[in-house]
């Protein structure tokens, strides 16, 4: 009987060392999803996954979640939110203002009119 053995490698990377490298270098996985019914394009679903550390995210310029309304503080929504409404309310104020200014005047034009 003849015994043969299965040589490993033991200088192989474990688990953590290959995390370490994915983190610090980063990956992206890519892939579109297409539905197609009789050669007419249904649903085209774009899928980007990007795998790294948060250092190299900002490195890449994606730090989303400094500036995402969704990630901020309570305290910083309200502000946005006050800063938006008073921005319409100025915004309406000068409608009103040129449609009181427009209906001044159509006097006027009517009687450059005739």
């Amino acid at each position: 009987m003849t015994h043969k053995t299965v040589t490993t490698s033991t200088g192989g990377s474990n688990l953590v060392d290959v995390i370490e490298r994915v983190l610090d270098k980063g990956i992206v996985i890519a892939g579109d999803i297409k539905v197609n019914l009789v050669d007419i394009e249904l649903l085209t679903i774009q899928i980007r996954l990007v795998v790294c550390s948060v250092d190299k995210a900002v490195e890449m310029g994606m730090d989303w979640w400094k500036n995402g309304s969704s990630f901020l503080s309570t305290d910083q929504n309200e502000k946005d939110e006050k800063s938006l409404v008073e921005r319409i309310e100025r915004l309406e104020s000068s409608m009103r203002q040129d449609q009181a200014a427009v209906a001044s005047a159509k006097p006027f034009l009517a009687d450059a009119q005739s």
